[in-house]
């Protein structure tokens, strides 16, 4: 064997040894072997069988909150300005239609300072329009353009947010994408594999957010205790925060005045998990804060060694324990009733809040039974399809056929490992992608194999013939492929989550219908020309 056809042979023989490696791994039995291809080709839903839910984001809320948040920062710039107000507040949107809506209401400003106030919100707060509703009253909505900047960042966090809880729990299968167009509102979450959506419909809907804030007093019985305790008034910076009632394990009930920012909050984590408490049966989450918010709350405990602490989750304090030294990064909840409470509690940390409240519009089950009927339709269709286009060739274009069809089979194995590398989910419309590739395939050795049999009948010899019939069809091959994949790249910019399957399934078949077309296919050829008897007739 020639040189160059040597490392030809080897890099084949190399592609095909990763391609099995990808699909099967190195199964030690048969039961391995039976488990790497359930691990490593991953089926989607409508082949798997599993839940999706059509979830509506309730982007009233990430208003309504963006608003009170704002509402809040003009109170303390426009006392420090010196702008005198009665009352500033927010008229809250109620439905999704109205969501932006949203406005601040602003009353009782001298006519003698609407200048400073206007001044004040065109310098900071820019997303927000001010317009006069009488001579002392004014409302701020807030602008088209920065509203609907803010729909779809909240739409992008929300799907975000939903994609790193569902993919915490294992379900790295699942995917979540937006309705429709018309439904921006909507998000359609599919779970292969979960026959049971409970717990995943609880975890996306548990907000988990963590705070700590220095506590000013307490513990107080009630908020009326708490106000009455301070005049009636709560000191400047300062809010209530606690919880009505102890839980099981002793922890929260009553109130406490606390400052009004945080000292740790929920961005500022980094890292949590489950472990096992000091006791038998006994579970807590472990967090671990990121850098920045590490020096921060290091040198807060430090200066603050016996005072107390509260943690926050969800708005309701968990506990509030005296510092007793220095803590730098990390801290523990304690008290879960079980294992799955704690890793749960750990995922919702890890993956944050939701930006706004999601309701359950739909939720439908696929069984399995369905997806295994499509699978086998599937693969039936597939391969009579092989059968009948290996029959062709061979019937048609003698040995040459065979060529053709060890070119196809490696084809099909480089496309599957290919899935399985990428991570990528198999559906209906993938396999699709895959029996369409079969013929891309073919048709590409037809060119090929036409062109060598046309400089045959002009006289050629076999081996000029046959580099020749490459070298015509190569440009020809690669026109029709790059044609075929730029439609593909507009199918999966623009289409649903099926259609995207499709485009990607096709677009892997088509690369690596390239290389087995012409490379694998041109090397079997000249290792067949190159033998010591010479080819005087090709069986084409």
């Amino acid at each position: 064997m020639k040189r160059h056809l040597r490392f030809k042979f080897f890099l084949i023989v190399a592609v095909i040894l990763v391609c099995i490696y990808g699909i099967i791994g190195i199964p030690k039995s048969k039961a391995d072997l039976v488990a790497n291809w359930e691990k490593n080709i991953r089926l989607g839903l409508d082949l798997r069988g599993g839940t999706y839910l059509v979830v509506q984001v309730e982007q009233q809320d990430a208003f309504n909150q963006q608003a009170s948040s704002d509402a809040d920062r003009l109170k303390e710039v426009a006392r420090k300005a010196g702008v005198q107000f009665s009352d500033i507040g927010v008229d809250e949107a109620k439905t999704l239609k109205d969501a932006t809506k949203s406005a601040i209401e602003i009353k009782g400003v001298p006519t003698t300072q609407a200048g400073a106030l206007r001044g004040i919100v065109n310098d900071q707060f820019t997303t927000w329009l001010l317009t006069p509703t009488n001579a002392t009253d004014y409302r701020l909505t807030m602008r088209p353009t920065e509203a609907l900047k803010f729909w779809q960042g909240v739409l992008a966090q929300t799907k975000n947010t939903i994609e790193k809880k569902i993919n915490s729990l294992g379900l790295s299968e699942a995917t979540v994408q937006q309705r429709r167009e018309d439904a921006d509102s909507e998000l359609l979450v599919q779970l292969p594999g979960v026959d049971d959506p409970a717990r995943v419909k609880q975890i996306l809907q548990t907000a988990a957010v963590l705070e700590e804030y220095d506590v000013r007093g307490g513990p107080y019985q009630s908020r009326e205790e708490a106000l009455g305790q301070n005049g009636g008034i709560l000191p400047a910076g300062t809010r209530i925060i606690g919880n009505s009632g102890m839980d099981s394990s002793g922890r929260g009930g009553g109130y406490y005045l606390a400052s009004r920012t945080p000292v740790v909050r929920g961005p500022d984590l980094r890292d949590a998990r489950a472990e096992q408490g000091q006791m038998p049966g006994a579970w807590n989450t472990w967090f671990a804060l990121s850098q920045d918010a590490a020096k921060r709350f290091s040198a807060y405990t430090g200066s603050h060694i016996g005072q107390r602490l509260a943690i926050v989750l969800d708005g309701k304090v968990l506990e509030a324990p005296v510092i007793r030294g220095q803590i730098s990064d990390n801290g523990v909840i304690e008290g879960a009733p079980t294992e799955q409470d704690a890793a749960d509690l750990a995922l919702n940390l890890k993956a944050g809040s939701l930006p706004a409240s999601v309701q359950y519009e739909q939720e439908d089950t696929v069984g399995p039974s369905l997806g295994a009927d499509s699978i086998r339709d599937g693969f039936a269709a597939g391969i009579a399809g092989v059968l009948a286009v290996i029959a062709a060739m061979l019937i048609y274009y003698k040995k040459s056929g065979i060529n053709a069809t060890l070119a196809l089979i490696l084809n099909a194995v480089i496309l599957i490992a290919c899935l399985s590398y990428f991570d990528a989910v198999l559906t209906l419309p993938g396999i699709a992608g895959i029996i369409l590739t079969i013929g891309m395939a073919v048709d590409s050795n037809v060119l090929i194999f036409e062109r060598i049999r046309e400089e045959l009948r002009t006289g050629k010899a076999v081996i000029p013939a046959v580099d020749t019939g490459f070298n015509k069809a190569l440009l020809t091959i690669i026109d029709t492929h790059v044609t075929t994949v730029v439609s593909c790249a507009i199918l999966f910019l623009f289409g649903s989550g099926p259609v995207k399957g499709f485009a990607v399934t096709l677009v892997i078949g088509l690369v690596a219908n390239v290389f087995t077309a012409i490379f694998v296919s041109k090397f079997i050829f000249d290792w067949e020309l190159t033998r010591p008897k010479p080819v005087r007739v090709l069986s084409i």
